[in-house]
């Protein structure tokens, strides 16, 4: 079978590999669509630190199982559509003894620290995968996107009292937009593309605030009666907004970091002790949010197939990166569709 490699910055091609055996607690899957994620956009630019070269990218998936092996759960069977979570855990470092495996030390994601799903066939332990009926395969490539920035929204503790502003929409901010909504929050969405903002309203955001055209400090305080939102979540990545969060959050406020800036990040540290603030990472997800934005999916009227940007043929994988670096800022989501 096929597979898609990034071999060197800004390199890529195709090899031939086994259609790998099953053992007893795993499924084979067929794949039909993987999304791309802002780490294989990096990974393609050669600025991912975690990432060895060549590597099979891709760990958004929506697939078919296509065989099960002797030990696997009943409720699991051959042409079922499924997602599966990415990550591995090790069980017994600190993370995963505390119960939060998502953060596992030597957690290996799909596509990164291992070979991920642009391919044909993959095969996974069942005990990652998850179903939905009422999504399609594209949707279903969309929810580990939507789950990291749930993740998040839970690392925030967000109420329904509370004000929550989320740096960035691509796709893992729109998660972290859509997981504070349903907590009953009000939600501000902060974005430089007007495109993206209106998606944000959709997710659930009561507000949207184009950065690039507006004062953001004057319009945040506006909107929140000068005191700054409670909580602030960050998910792009660049040393202006890791700075703009810790400044905009309201004393005594929680900041979320979901991206992680390439270049160090001056702060006025002042204001870490003067708020009293909570500031925390965010990293991937777990199993329950994996279920809850898989519920949310089917429960809301958010049209998720609005967040596909293109799709793009297996044999056309390159120029998809290749389009999507030269012109970054207008890509929320692209699928390459493997069948």
């Amino acid at each position: 079978m096929k597979a898609f490699y990034i071999t060197d910055k800004f390199e890529t091609s195709f090899g031939d590999v086994p259609i790998p055996e099953i053992s007893a607690d795993e499924v084979l899957l067929k794949v039909a669509y993987v999304g791309l994620c802002g780490s294989d956009l990096n990974t393609y630019r050669g600025l991912n630190p975690m990432v060895t070269l060549p590597r099979i990218p891709g760990h958004e998936i929506g697939a078919v199982i296509e065989k099960t092996g002797a030990k696997v759960s009943k409720e699991w069977n051959a042409g079922m559509n499924v997602t599966i979570s990415p990550y591995t855990s090790c069980g017994s470092c600190s993370s995963c003894l505390a119960e939060r495996p998502n953060c596992c030390r030597y957690n290996q994601t799909m596509g990164v620290q291992r070979n991920g799903a642009l391919t044909e066939y993959i095969a996974v332990p069942w005990t990652k995968l998850f179903a939905a009926k009422n999504l399609s395969l594209k949707e279903l490539a969309l929810v580990e996107p939507f789950t990291v920035g749930n993740h998040a929204a839970d690392r925030g503790k967000i109420t329904e009292d509370d004000v929550v502003a989320v740096f960035g929409c691509g796709a893992v901010g729109l998660g972290a937009v859509f997981g504070a909504a349903a907590k009953g929050a009000t939600v501000i969405a902060i974005d430089i593309d007007d495109e993206k903002l209106s998606m944000a309203k959709l997710a659930g955001a009561q507000h949207a605030v184009n950065s690039q055209n507006e004062n953001l400090h004057n319009k945040l305080q506006a909107l929140t009666e000068s005191k700054g939102p409670n909580v602030v979540i960050e998910a792009v990545g660049l040393r202006a907004t890791f700075r703009a969060a810790v400044d905009e959050a309201a004393f005594a406020g929680r900041v979320v970091y979901i991206g992680y800036a390439k270049q160090p990040v001056e702060y006025e540290t002042k204001y870490f002790v003067q708020k009293e603030l909570d500031i925390c990472g965010s990293r991937n997800a777990d199993a329950v949010n994996f279920r809850r934005v898989i519920n949310l999916f089917g429960k809301n009227n958010f049209p998720i197939e609005k967040l596909i940007s293109k799709v793009y043929s297996f044999k056309d994988a390159g120029a998809a990166l290749k389009d999507w670096d030269a012109d970054p800022s207008r890509i929320t989501r692209i699928l390459i569709e493997i069948a």
